[in-house]
């Protein structure tokens, strides 16, 4: 799976190599755009079939605002089971919710995040549901840069499982260099 995914995010041109300033404000000499990702077919079936396959019968999805929502509308479809969407601030007008969407005092909520750099969104929304009363124990992500973010997330008690590492995508860009 991890392969193909991989073969995917490259089909979609989602993954470049060059230099580039991320949001934490550090430099890359690779970048995964999330955006070209999640509006792929291809790349956004693979996802969802395998975040499904790692969901328990009772887990509910959290999307994180904007990169995790459609990752979680997907798989929501692809696993039959509903979803929240976790923002990252409170909006000034409608209802103001940091967490749309039904969400039951104490349901166990399974979160989904693109990409995990330093983890802090995915922190900041795990805490904006358990503030909403939900239990949030573990995070599902697309792809982890392997930049920190892994043990930022575990220290806010979360188990973090991610589809593809920084590790495998640039193994694989140096397979491509040697060909």
């Amino acid at each position: 799976m991890t392969q193909d995914l991989i073969d995917a995010l490259r089909a979609a041109d989602a993954v470049r190599f060059g230099e580039f300033e991320l949001a934490h404000g550090g430099t890359s000499d690779y970048y995964v755009d999330k955006y070209l990702f999640e509006t792929d077919p291809r790349c956004l079936s693979l996802i969802a079939e395998a975040f499904a396959d790692r969901l328990e019968p009772d887990d509910k999805l959290g999307g994180v605002a904007l990169g995790g929502v459609p990752l979680a509308a997907a798989t929501s479809v692809a696993a039959d089971v509903p979803y929240v969407i976790a923002r990252k601030q409170r909006k000034d007008y409608g209802t103001a919710n940091l967490v749309e969407g039904r969400l039951e005092d104490g349901e166990r909520v399974v979160v989904l995040e693109d990409i995990v750099t330093t983890g802090t969104s995915l922190v900041e929304a795990v805490q904006a549901l358990r503030d909403a009363g939900a239990t949030v124990e573990r995070a599902l992500v697309v792809v982890d840069r392997q930049e920190g973010g892994r043990e930022h997330v575990e220290a806010a008690g979360l188990e973090m499982d991610a589809l593809v590492t920084a590790e495998a995508l640039l193994a694989d860009r140096d397979r491509d260099d040697e060909a």
